[in-house]
């Protein structure tokens, strides 16, 4: 590595780690170090990054172990050797939805920042509050019924703000904070999300809301691009919203500006360069797909936990059950999201059920225990929606939640059945159902069928190559992603023009995405779109590989029939279980 090279840092504030690291104007990761909240952190009695308050329903962050989780982790990328002088350009990600309540004593602290102490020593009395809700908070459902209320419903408020409204977003936290700590309201200047925040402190005033990370508000109407009026009034709680627009400040909608230079404390403490860059910092999910130049219809599935699909869309069409944000660098494209609570937990607890009963594939019966490979030879053993011999016979469907799930919006069950293609009739006791080998390849095709049913209006037909509308390619990450089993499938149901590829950047992907950004911001020429500029350096040998063989032909026409009966499936057991909207 060239020592004069320039280098551009990205930082990811995560539940519960903050991760930072360093790469070159090629994209190569030259330093990296992160913070764990539950192990490094000193005196926050927190669990998993959180303070969780089960009889309010509530999960919060104190805001000060982020600022010491900063401190370490410029400390550790020091001792590991980096010259911050290089460094021409930051820019990072943030837990989506989270606010931060700064006082009227915030903004100049962070202008009067001694560079003999640290930010977490210098900055407790900059807020006006202490903690900041967490993505997983669950107490506001009285405000996310109002804002439901106020425009008509859920579809309309998605027609308007991308989203329905979630327990999560900032309005309907903001509504229930001030509710809740009116005091503390009063004494609050300005309000940050999670990424404004961490941009904040880099830049040493607060930072202006970055055009993709706002839409997670409930607040910004994405088509008219700015706050809506009625539903800034909500929150305010009367028909004049200035007090709270101040509060908010203003949205950077420039995507390639940068917002400004670094803190001359940062820039004495550590060594920057006055003229580095600070870009703007956006959301987590948004900053994922930065993680390589995903280009319009490419489909990333993240195969966690849960399951979250992205997409980079042309195509504006909310529901209540999506998400769509601005893209956090390309302006005309959108972000398509999907997020579920039942992903890789629900495949584990069959693949248990599998070992449990089923002959092992492995040697010992230790490894067995949690061994996906039993679990995988059935599912490649099984037909394509159980049809045993033609496409004609019945498919075997289910719908599988360990935990309640938000899409489609239904208590922990199983429900099983089978769906007639030619009579385009569900049946609740399918025959020859076998428990639990059938459920093997029915888990895995249940999620992707909920993907390519939620997702086929936006994807587009491949002139080149004539293939019906479907994703180009398609992305796998996270756990799952190494499970080429999985992969198969995927490429059978969602289909995929150029296949399905594994990205392999392990934990990095926010954090990568926020140093591209960087790179762009401060790089770039006149008009070169940040899929040009990292699409030109981008290796992509070296992060991704490919899995499966995506469109085949009848087979993923077949899985179309199936996502009609899917579909049906769903708005039965919703009208079932009393979901029914």
């Amino acid at each position: 590595m060239n020592n004069a090279e320039p280098l551009y840092l990205g930082f990811d504030l995560s539940t519960q780690q903050l991760k930072g690291l360093a790469v070159t104007s090629d994209l190569k990761v030259v330093y990296e170090a992160r913070f764990d909240f539950d192990a490094d952190s000193e005196g926050f009695g927190i669990h998993k990054g959180v303070i969780a308050n089960l009889e309010e329903h509530e999960v919060y962050a104190p805001v000060a172990l982020w600022l010491q989780a900063l401190d370490t982790v410029l400390e550790r990328l020091k001792d590991k050797g980096i010259d911050f002088g290089r460094v021409r350009g930051i820019s990072g990600a943030g837990q989506q939805h989270g606010s931060v309540y700064w006082s009227k004593a915030g903004e100049h602290a962070l202008q009067s920042l001694d560079s003999s102490k640290s930010l977490a020593s210098q900055l407790d009395h900059a807020f006006s509050h202490p903690f900041s809700p967490n993505w997983q908070d669950a107490s506001t459902q009285t405000e996310c019924d109002a804002f439901d209320a106020e425009l008509g419903g859920q579809q309309h408020l998605a027609d308007v703000t991308g989203s329905k409204a979630h327990h999560r977003f900032t309005g309907p936290q903001i509504l229930r904070f001030q509710r809740k700590y009116p005091e503390a309201f009063k004494r609050t200047l300005r309000i940050s999300l999670v990424s404004s925040f961490l941009a904040s402190i880099f830049l040493g005033r607060i930072a202006p809301m970055d055009i993709s990370d706002v839409c997670g508000m409930n607040l910004w109407d994405v088509k008219a691009d700015t706050y809506h009026e009625k539903l800034m009034a909500l929150v305010s709680g009367s028909s004049n919203s200035s007090i709270l627009k101040q509060m908010l400040g203003s949205v950077h909608h420039d995507r390639a500006a940068a917002l400004g230079n670094i803190s001359p404390y940062l820039m004495r403490r550590y060594g920057f360069d006055p003229t580095c860059k600070i870009a703007s910092f956006t959301g987590d999910n948004p900053a994922t797909i930065l993680a390589l130049p995903l280009r319009p219809n490419d489909a990333i599935v993240s195969l966690g936990t849960s399951t979250t699909f992205l997409m980079s869309t042309q195509h504006y069409a909310p529901d209540p059950s999506t998400h769509f944000f601005n893209h956090p660098t390309t302006p005309g494209l959108y972000m398509f999201m999907l997020c579920y609570k039942n992903g890789g937990l629900a495949r584990e607890q069959i693949r248990d059920h599998i070992n449990a009963i089923l002959p092992s594939m492995d040697y010992t019966h230790t490894r067995s225990l949690k061994s996906w490979n039993t679990f995988d030879q059935t599912v490649l053993s099984s037909p394509a929606l159980g049809q045993a011999s033609t496409a004609s016979d019945s498919m075997k469907l289910g719908l599988f939640f360990p935990r309640p799930e938000i899409v489609p919006n239904l208590p922990a069950g199983e429900w099983r059945y089978a769906y007639s293609p030619s009579t385009r009739s569900l049946n609740d006791h399918p025959k020859g159902w076998k428990k639990p080998h059938d459920d093997a390849r029915a888990i895995v095709e249940s999620q992707l069928l909920s993907l390519r049913l939620r997702s086929r209006g936006l994807v587009s037909a491949d002139p080149a190559s004539g293939t019906p509308p479907q994703p180009r390619r398609v992305y796998l990450v996270g756990g799952g992603s190494q499970n080429s089993t999985i992969a198969k499938v995927a490429g059978e149901v969602l289909g995929g023009v150029e296949g399905v590829w594994k990205l392999d950047v392990g934990e990095n992907a926010c954090a990568l995405g926020a140093a591209y950004k960087a790179v762009w911001t401060v790089e770039r020429k006149e008009g070169e779109s940040f899929e040009d500029l990292i699409g030109g350096r981008w290796k992509e040998g070296q992060f991704t590989e490919k899995m499966a063989e995506g469109y085949q032909r009848g087979l993923w026409e077949r899985y179309g029939v199936a996502v009609e009966g899917f579909e049906r499936m769903e708005e039965e057991v919703l009208r079932r279980e009393g979901r029914a909207p």
